[in-house]
């Protein structure tokens, strides 16, 4: 397609506003939402997607930002806690992938050389693919999360001895260097004790930089008060430190990771992640775009069966990897299975490491090119896999507790299921007044903890009709629903309403459109987890604010009950965008016309009311009056 940079721009920017959307919608993730978007823009779709080559030096920009941002989250102690996941998972990972991969191709024919090549360079996964889906699933902080960015980390640190690795495993004389790799620089012309020296220099020029020079700077800068500004300067100093690393040979994902880190304990840190997340977010589509336009499908259709098999052999080869470490490791389960899952695709670095070892004679064109073609299939083959992980990762958790519950004693007419931070608030305050509740959860190092405190907590899973009926709710008057999964709270409300029909089911809904489900399932009562605390929050806003207090809380209940109004009365409209939008503006313009007729129906009949004295006037003239006769 012609017409320059903006019809380029326009062409990227509307495959992405188009495609994304819809594969959010179909529960497909953003991520193959970008791929396949640039598959269709690509030259074997629509071909509008012009240089996909130039474009994807420009995306890889985005991992950059990206490990940036990564940095700013990882303060310097907590990333010295993480060396043992580090270097151990990291480095198991890599070693045994490439092992495993190499001897596959020794199996194939392949001189040994070429093998290893490949090994370590399949090591590699995917950074940007896998901390995005991560963080969109909020699986970032879980175990698993972090065993997999340990891993992702020590790749990205790994590249730079792979790069200095490469170059004897040439099987020809170099082709002579290009721009785009990683690798290629002014700095192969200098001795290896000359580059060794740069790199160190230039590593210290990003930590000495980040600690002495920055926050100066920075802090001179933010007293201009101009928001441009600050942006700029945030984006000159990632790309003046990829620059720095690119300059020396090193990953500048590398360099920007640790810039962030050092800057991990600015004062800045969260204005940084503000300035620079729209263009990372942005960048890193652009990136997901250019792999799908730049897959060779051309290659792929003369060979299908042999590039379907080596998609499929490299993610079975990573993911079995990454299994037995985690078995190994004695780590739980579903922990394993995400690692697995997040991991098992080719990275972004084997598009760098591939045309670096071509220009260095280590690969021949050909077999670099059918591996390109196999990395960037294997890429979305990671959301569709995450896709399964709720459902088979419930199925693990539930293999991985004991076999057998606890033998249930039923305590009294209300059963909780689910009891942490907000079914314990709902025990607490029933057994303090008196009401014998039985709890279960099937969490063990819950229920040890609140065991030791004196709670009364049995070990099972309340979506199992068997252990519900053993805690009683066959003749329970109240259950009480507070588990924090939505797909466990549906089934337990579903199953209780179905079998256990005489109880009242009070249950906790994660939000307005979780309520609504729950409501239609039969719950007698849903609460939304934050809607109580946001209310109280709201009411003491408005006391602060100068309105008298008894005011506030009237206000509070007001809006509460109109509330409560409106969610029976849009439940059955759910579905209906345009008629739930126009109810929705009438219930508002409603709440607003209750609250004003409140204001003005005389404020001083509630003064009276919580104003005292008057009353102690009474009391006073009624005691000398009963004096005066007594005296009498």
């Amino acid at each position: 397609m012609e017409g320059g940079f903006l019809a380029q721009a326009f062409v990227y920017l509307a495959a992405a506003v188009l495609a994304v959307p819809i594969a959010k919608r179909l529960g497909l993730g953003s991520v193959l939402g970008y791929l396949l978007a640039g598959v269709a823009i690509g030259p074997f779709g629509l071909h509008l997607a012009g240089d996909a080559e130039a474009a994807m030096h420009f995306a890889e920009f985005g991992v950059v930002m990206m490990l940036f941002l990564v940095g700013l989250e990882l303060q310097p102690a907590r990333l010295w806690a993480m060396r043992g996941p580090v270097l151990g998972a990291g480095g198991l990972q890599v070693g045994l992938t490439a092992a495993a991969v190499a001897a596959i191709g020794l199996l194939f024919g392949f001189d040994w050389r070429m093998a290893l090549a490949a090994g370590l360079i399949l090591a590699m996964s995917s950074t940007a693919i896998a901390l995005q889906i991560l963080a969109e699933r909020g699986l970032l902080k879980t175990g698993g999360g972090e065993t997999s960015f340990a891993v992702l980390l020590f790749q990205d640190v790994a590249v730079i001895p792979i790069l200095t690795v490469l170059p004897l495993l040439a099987l020809a004389p170099a082709s002579g260097h290009g721009g785009g790799a990683h690798g290629a620089s002014p700095m192969e012309a200098l001795p290896p004790w000359a580059q060794a020296l740069a790199v160190l220099a230039a590593v210290a020029a990003v930590v000495l930089g980040g600690r002495l020079l920055t926050r100066p700077v920075f802090r001179m800068i933010a007293e201009t008060r101009l928001r441009e500004i600050f942006t700029a300067s945030a984006l000159l100093l990632v790309i003046g430190i990829a620059l720095l690393m690119q300059a020396v040979g090193l990953s500048p994902a590398l360099g920007a990771f640790l810039a962030g880190v050092v800057l991990a304990d600015s004062e800045f840190r969260h204005e940084l992640e503000g300035d620079i997340e729209p263009f990372k977010g942005l960048l890193l589509g652009l990136f997901f775009l250019s792999v799908g336009a730049g897959i060779d499908f051309a290659q792929v259709a003369g060979a299908p069966l042999t590039v379907a098999g080596l998609v499929v052999l490299l993610v079975a080869v990573k993911a079995a990897v990454l299994v037995g470490l985690g078995l190994a490791a004695r780590r739980p389960r579903p922990e394993i299975l995400l690692t697995a899952m997040v991991l098992s695709q080719g990275g972004e670095f084997c598009f760098v490491l591939l045309a670096f070892s071509v220009q260095n004679g280590v690969l021949p064109q050909a077999e670099a090119g059918l591996l390109v073609s196999v990395v960037a299939l294997s890429m979305p083959i990671t959301p569709l896999l995450m896709m399964a992980y709720g459902r088979l990762s419930n199925r693990l958790a539930t293999a991985d507790l004991p076999p057998e519950p606890d033998a249930i004693e039923p305590q009294g007419s209300v059963v909780i299921a689910g009891f942490g931070r907000f079914g314990q608030i709902v025990g607490r305050l029933l057994l303090a007044h008196g009401h014998a509740v039985t709890v279960l959860d099937h969490d063990m190092e819950t229920i040890e903890q609140l065991r030791r405190y004196g709670f009364r907590v049995f070990y099972g899973d309340a979506s199992r009709i068997d252990l519900l009926q053993a805690a009683g709710a066959a003749e329970a008057a109240i259950i009480v629903v507070a588990t924090d999964a939505r797909e466990t709270t549906d089934g337990i409300v579903e199953t209780v309403r179905r079998h256990f029909p005489q109880a009242q089911v009070l249950a906790r809904a994660t939000d307005r459109s979780h309520a609504y489900e729950l409501m239609e399932t039969g719950a007698h009562l849903v609460v939304r987890e934050t809607f109580a605390s946001a209310l109280e929050t709201g009411v003491e806003a408005l006391r602060r604010l100068g309105m008298p207090a008894y005011e506030a809380e009237r206000a509070g209940r007001l809006f509460r009950r109109h509330d409560a109004r409106m969610m029976q009365r849009l439940a059955p409209m759910r579905g209906d965008d345009g008629r739930y939008s126009r109810a929705v503006r009438e219930a508002s313009a409603q709440l607003l016309q209750v609250l004003e007729r409140d204001r003005e129906r005389g404020r001083a009949v509630f003064d009276e009311g919580w104003d005292t004295s008057g009353l102690m006037e009474e009391v006073r003239r009624a005691a000398l009056e009963r004096d005066t006769a007594a005296s009498g």
